[in-house]
């Protein structure tokens, strides 16, 4: 992804300064308070330290055994990477279930912004006691060369993304080693996303050490746990409590990490080879492993949502109306229920952009182009010319314009069954207000590279990552392209390949505004503005399905929460 936050922002808005300490969550709303969530935002059995035992081994399933393990490298970038690096590497910030984050003490004692002019200044304070396991204290140093590697300046660095880092003006040492004294180059309110995680200043000190230190090894850690062993032929990583750690004790003796293949996860269970693993949004998978003895599946909203995004480039979505009856010819909860049958989640679509439904701030800001209304839809398509044509006093099915059917092309990638039945369902949906949908599957490896970035499609489904940084996470997204030669136009990461300088502008505002009592206000008022593009349609938050054995403690479907590996362990 390629982050492009704004250059001139000063000139675009007005920044209310604040110098409040960023350490507690912000405000959502003006009161203060939050309302529930509409759907369960975690499920872990959570039990105080002192209800859970000492020690035991927890034995863990992944799909696959990461080759590279710098999760700020391109290639690390993978799910198993961020499940087994989370027990081990620094963080400033957490997350709990509802995206509100909070410092993590064992690495930061105090963050805050300690000038917002001429520059807006973040100062952090380290925990003294923090040191990597190879004994070298974590000091401003680690933060500086981490900002160097990510922030875009050298090429030669691969990195996962920029976002946020782009925006430093420098990294230096404030009183001691231990205080970081960071200069923005333009206001930025989700700065707590920078340092999360942290890996050593060796590790960012060239861009071949950046790669290359960290494939099929990890050198260094400094968490409640450290590697014992890590088997790349056999698909085994074991972890064991570090003595060394200066938090809480881990509860757990150990964390085994076995590779283990998708369809062989239930068998893997059933067995004792796995005591937990991610069911996935398979209902075979969730029907079989809920009749396992010891099973317990916890269940919560997940941090992605699922999506159809339509090509505002593509000749026959080329016109807003036609794109905003797509969207209302579309039923999203029957969709919603299809792709969940089985599973026992709540029928409850997303009605947001940027925030996902368990998370601070969330609003439904669809409006009408949510409703299932296939009779508007049609109102919409006879004004934008497309008309039912009449022969022999009997209409048709597909609507005509200038000769000329209107059809759209649904891509999907092939072997994915799950997408493919999503596409066959909107297919019929839409041709109720006379649209004629053509399945495309494509080639798997394909489908992102040749279709989906160059534009080679109508509309698309796949799932968005959400994160507790919604503006940082999904500004790419939505930003509008740049004229680059003529009338070509440049996209970026945003697929729906439709924006504005309005979009571009409340997105800014809401990204940079430092008054927390603001904040929520603007993203809300920047999602109403995204709706009306028809870019991308939400259709729900992707639940996750984790089953466990029925004793442990602490861990199960998170969601946007943060896990506290030293706390995960048995109950007493």
């Amino acid at each position: 992804m390629r982050a492009r936050w704004p250059l001139a922002l000063v000139a675009l808005i007005a920044v209310v300064a604040s110098g409040a300490c960023s350490g507690t969550p912000a405000r959502d709303g003006h009161d203060g308070a939050l309302p529930p969530s509409p759907v369960k935002a975690l499920d872990i059995n959570p039990l105080a330290r002192e209800k859970v035992k000492d020690g035991g081994t927890l034995r863990w399933g992944i799909i696959d055994f990461p080759v590279q393990w710098n999760q700020n490298h391109i290639d690390g970038d993978t799910h198993s990477v961020d499940v087994v690096m989370d027990a081990l590497m620094p963080r400033a910030f957490r997350s709990d279930e509802r995206g509100r984050v909070s410092l993590d003490t064992d690495y930061v004692t105090n963050a805050r912004v300690t000038a917002t002019s001429p520059r807006q200044v973040i100062t952090y304070t380290l925990n003294p006691k923090a040191h990597w396991s190879n004994g070298k204290p974590i000091t401003w140093a680690d933060f500086a060369a981490q900002w160097k590697a990510m922030g875009g300046r050298d090429r030669a660095y691969r990195v996962d993304s920029h976002i946020a880092y782009e925006n430093i003006q420098n990294v230096t040492r404030g009183a001691s080693d231990r205080e970081v004294v960071v200069t923005l180059t333009q206001p930025y309110n989700e700065w707590q996303s920078l340092f999360s995680p942290l890996y050593p200043a060796s590790t960012n000190s060239s861009p071949e050490a950046f790669g290359a230190d960290w494939i099929n090894k990890i050198p260094v850690s400094a968490g409640p746990f450290r590697v014992e062993r890590l088997d790349r032929k056999g698909g085994l990583l074991t972890l064991a409590r570090d003595p060394g750690w200066w938090g809480d004790r881990a509860k757990l003796d150990k964390i085994v990490f076995r590779r283990v293949r998708p369809e062989g996860l239930v068998r893997a269970f059933t067995k004792g080879d796995v005591d937990v693993f991610d069911v996935g949004p398979s209902p075979d998978n969730y029907a079989q492993v809920r009749e396992a003895w010891d099973a317990v599946v916890r269940q919560a909203a997940g941090p992605e949502y699922r999506q159809f995004t339509f090509n505002a480039e593509s000749g026959n979505l080329s016109d807003l109306r036609v794109r905003q009856a797509v969207a209302m010819g579309l039923d999203r909860k029957a969709l919603m229920e299809l792709d969940l049958k089985g599973l026992g989640w709540p029928t409850v679509t997303l009605d947001n952009h940027f925030l996902m439904n368990s998370q601070r701030g969330y609003r439904a800001n669809a409006g009408e182009l949510g409703v299932y209304n296939p009779r508007r839809a049609g109102e919409l398509l006879d004004q934008a010319g497309w008309k039912i044509p009449v022969k022999d006093g009997k209409p048709g099915k597909i609507r005509m314009k200038d000769g000329k059917p209107l059809t759209l092309r649904f891509v999907v990638p092939a072997g994915v069954k799950a997408t493919d039945s999503e596409a066959q369902v909107a297919r019929l949906m839409l041709q109720r207000i006379g649209v004629n949908v053509v399945v495309q599957a494509v080639p798997f490896n394909d489908f992102f590279g040749k279709y989906l970035i160059p534009g080679n499609f109508d509309i698309t489904a796949f799932s968005y990552p959400g994160t507790p940084f919604p503006m940082s996470n999904s500004f790419d997204v939505f930003a509008d392209g740049e004229n680059i030669k003529g009338d070509d136009v440049k996209w970026y990461s945003n697929l729906g390949r439709s924006g504005s300088r309005q979009i571009d502008q409340a997105m800014y505002r809401a990204g940079s505004s430092l008054d927390d009592e603001q904040v929520t206000d603007l993203l809300n008022e920047a999602d109403k503005l995204v709706w009306q593009k028809v870019n991308v349609l939400p259709l729900y938050q992707v639940p996750q399905n984790v089953v466990v054995r029925s004793g442990l403690a602490n861990i199960g479907a998170n969601g946007l929460y943060d896990l506290r590996y030293e706390n995960i362990g048995y109950a007493s």
